[in-house]
């Protein structure tokens, strides 16, 4: 019998959604986000998070976590999608901590839960969680190797990385070299991280299994994101046409963008239910189960083509005011086409479904 998730949010998650909702429009101004792009960092909502004990979600209660599991913690990554809120809470809470508590390694978990410590995972950010697991190369219990296009490892404390033994590594981020690179979202930046020689503790030795794990629980909080994102763009955009004017009359009362619009709304719907459904499956199954893998893959191949269209709908129908740095709209853009390479693409995730459910090629 196949498992049947609960769509509907419960009032923890309801306040906590209430409660990030509120921090996120006090501490994220689309002025700061913008700023970024000019060399300025986006100013950094991960310790207000961490207090708040979302750094923890994933972590059991008796490691110091919150033990909310994936669903909690998909509400936590709409909310900062909708606010394209510079933070990372994908690499570190999600990814990171996922991948520790698969390997075992309880004590780094902890550490992670508490937000004293930061941790990411040294794969591409573009790896999906259903392919190979690139290594860097292990000589004599050292690692050597260049990993390109990491998300979240600049100003991280602790990096894991999966070696060509087959082994997880957690190396000390100073013990590297990490070289920031142009990134078409500046609000998630991305670096090539240098290892030269650099030793460190093997968390586990069946490293392909705890980032698989890692990766599908980051790709399951990604489609949320990514909902997110397609949300604000719909909400936004709604807002703006009730407000502008052409030829004496106001935009949004033309027929044919309300029926443009009331098709988007529901596809944005639909992406929020499917990433509800793939946190949920998650949060109840493991990330083992093909039921959990079957969720993330259709949310995964959803939520990224919607996000960009959504996007894409909302610089369109801001017209003229779209295009311009004033506009915070060009940034849910750039963080849509930027996620929709994140993890894995929508092929990648319908390529990896066709398989999972027997659909002949």
């Amino acid at each position: 019998m196949s498992f049947t998730p609960q769509l509907l949010n419960t009032d923890v998650e309801d306040d906590l959604r209430a409660a990030v909702r509120d921090l996120l429009g006090r501490r994220t101004a689309p002025s700061d986000l913008i700023a970024a792009y000019d060399g300025t960092p986006a100013p950094g909502i991960d310790g207000e998070l961490a207090e708040m004990g979302v750094a923890g979600l994933l972590v059991p209660e008796d490691l110091g976590g919150a033990g909310a599991g994936a669903a909690v913690a998909g509400v936590v990554a709409e909310e900062l999608g909708a606010a394209c809120a510079a933070t990372d809470f994908l690499t570190c809470a999600g990814i990171a901590t996922a991948t520790a508590l698969a390997a075992g390694a309880g004590v780094l978990a902890e550490t992670l839960a508490s937000g004293k410590r930061s941790a990411a995972l040294v794969v591409p950010f573009s790896v999906d969680p259903h392919g190979p697991v690139p290594t860097v190369p292990v000589v004599d219990g050292a690692l050597s190797g260049t990993v390109r296009s990491v998300a979240g490892v600049i100003g991280t404390d602790v990096l894991l990385v999966p070696g060509s033994d087959g082994a997880l590594y957690a190396v000390p981020a100073s013990d590297t070299r990490i070289e920031p690179v142009s990134s078409l979202d500046m609000t998630r930046q991305v670096a090539d991280v240098v290892l030269d020689g650099a030793r460190g503790d093997v968390l586990t030795s069946d490293g392909a299994a705890a980032i698989r794990a890692g990766l599908l629980t980051g790709a399951a909080l990604l489609a949320a994101e990514q909902a997110g994102v397609a949300r604000w763009c719909v909400s936004t955009t709604v807002a703006y046409l009730k407000e502008r004017r052409q030829f004496g009359r106001i935009v949004g009362g033309f027929q044919a963008l309300k029926h443009r619009l009331a098709e988007l709304y529901a596809d944005a719907e639909s992406a929020s239910a499917a990433a509800r459904s793939a946190v949920v499956t998650l949060a109840e199954l493991g990330p083992e189960d093909p039921e959990s893998v079957i969720a993330v893959a259709v949310a995964a191949a959803y939520c990224s083509d919607l996000a960009v269209r959504a996007a894409e709908e909302a610089v369109q129908l801001h017209g003229g005011i779209g295009m311009t740095w004033e506009a915070p709209v060009h940034l849910y853009l750039k963080r849509a086409k930027a996620d929709q390479i994140g993890l894995g693409t929508a092929g990648r995730h319908r390529a990896a479904l066709a398989g999972l459910i027997d659909l002949p090629a």
